[in-house]
C-alpha cells in the first residue's frame, strides 16, 4: 500500500460513489465525469490500496471491507468540511444537505424527539438527521465534531469547550401507579422510604451515588433501587405492575394513562425541580448553521408547556 498523504481527495469521492452504486458507469453519472476518468481513478485507487479493493462482478463491482471502511472514513472527513464551508458561505437553510447529529438523555429522546425532529426538518428541509441517546462515548464524539448538539440535564458535568444554555425548567413529583397503596394516602418519608425505586440510567457520570440516594442517606435511610434502565417502556411497566416509585415529572403521564403523580416528600428546594440545557462546541458559536440549530431547539422548548401539577391523592386527602 502506497503512502496516502498525497492522495487526491477526488479519488475518495470516486471511491464513495463506486461503493454506493457498485457500478463504475453509475458512479460516473453520479459524479458527472467521464467513464475514462473513472477508469483512471480506479487504477490509482488500486495502485494505492491494492488490487483487492474492488472485486469485478457480472454487472458491476463488489467493494471489499477495506473499500467500505474507506468510504465511511471519507464521509466522516468530508462532513465537517462541508459544514464549515456551508456555514461561512451565504448560508441558505433550505439548501443545506449535510448531516446533523443530536444526542440527548434517552428520556428526552422519548419525550421530545418527534417534536424536535419536526421542528428541525422544517428549518432544514434538505438535511439528514441523527437523533441518538447520550452514551459513555458521546462527550468524546461531541468534542471531535461527530455530535453537533446535545440536550441533557443542566447539572450534567461538561467541559469548558462546550457552550450550554438552559432550555426549560421542569417541576418534579413522585410517579407511580394511580392506585398506589401508600402514595394515595401520604408522601411522608416514614411511609415511603422502604418503597422500591426505579430510575433511568444516565450514562457518562462517574459518581457512585445519584442525588436522591444521597438524600436518603442524609435522612438515615437506604434507597432501595430495584430497576435502573435505559428503556422508558420498561420503566413504565415496572411502575404499573408494582409498588415502585420514580422521582420524576408529570410528563411521565404521556407514556401511559395508568401512571399517576403524587407530591414529593419534604426535601431541599433545589431538588424539587430540574433544568434542561442544550449545548454545542464554543468554536461553533459563530457558525450560522449552529446558530439556527440552537434557535430552532430553543423555539421548540419555548412551546413545550409542562402540565399543571395535579396529584392522584386519596379522596380523604383532598
Amino acid at each position: 500500500m502506497k503512502d496516502i498523504k498525497d492522495l487526491d481527495l477526488n479519488l475518495l469521492k470516486l471511491l464513495q460513489a463506486v461503493v454506493e452504486t457498485r457500478n463504475t458507469h453509475a458512479a460516473a453519472d453520479k459524479l458527472g465525469i467521464s467513464q475514462t476518468s473513472v477508469s483512471r481513478g480506479m487504477a490509482k485507487l488500486r495502485e494505492t490500496f491494492g488490487d483487492g479493493l474492488f472485486i469485478r462482478k457480472a454487472h458491476g463491482v463488489e467493494p471489499s471491507e477495506l473499500a467500505e471502511k474507506l468510504a465511511e472514513a471519507a464521509e466522516e472527513m468530508f462532513n465537517p468540511i462541508l459544514k464549515v464551508v456551508e456555514s461561512y458561505q451565504s448560508f441558505e437553510p433550505e439548501a443545506f444537505r449535510g448531516e446533523i447529529t443530536l444526542a440527548m438523555n434517552i428520556y428526552f429522546l422519548e419525550l421530545y424527539g418527534d417534536g424536535l425532529y419536526a421542528a428541525l426538518s422544517q428549518a432544514l428541509p434538505q438535511a439528514t438527521f441523527k437523533l441518538v441517546y447520550w452514551q459513555e462515548d458521546s462527550l468524546a464524539e461531541l468534542l471531535n465534531g461527530k455530535i453537533d448538539y446535545l440536550i441533557h440535564f443542566s447539572a450534567f458535568p461538561l467541559p469548558q469547550e462546550v457552550y450550554t444554555h438552559k432550555l426549560q425548567d421542569v417541576k418534579l413529583c413522585l410517579v407511580a401507579r394511580k392506585d398506589h397503596p401508600i402514595l394515595s394516602q401520604t408522601s411522608d418519608w416514614q411511609a415511603i422510604h422502604p418503597l422500591p425505586i426505579v430510575r433511568l440510567a444516565i450514562d457518562g457520570i462517574n459518581s457512585k451515588r445519584v442525588p436522591i440516594e444521597e438524600l436518603y442517606l442524609a435522612k438515615g435511610y437506604q434507597a432501595n433501587f430495584t430497576l435502573v434502565t435505559h428503556s422508558v417502556r420498561v420503566l413504565t411497566s415496572a411502575l404499573k405492575h408494582s409498588d415502585a416509585i420514580l422521582y420524576g415529572s408529570n410528563f411521565m403521564k404521556v407514556f401511559d394513562s395508568q401512571i399517576g403523580t403524587f407530591p414529593l416528600p419534604a426535601m431541599p428546594k433545589e431538588m424539587r425541580e430540574i433544568a434542561i440545557s442544550g449545548g454545542y462546541l464554543r468554536t461553533k458559536r459563530g457558525f450560522p448553521l449552529y446558530q439556527l440549530i440552537h434557535q430552532t431547539v430553543q423555539s421548540y422548548f419555548d412551546g413545550v408547556i409542562q402540565p399543571e401539577q395535579s396529584f392522584d391523592r386519596h379522596p380523604s386527602d383532598e
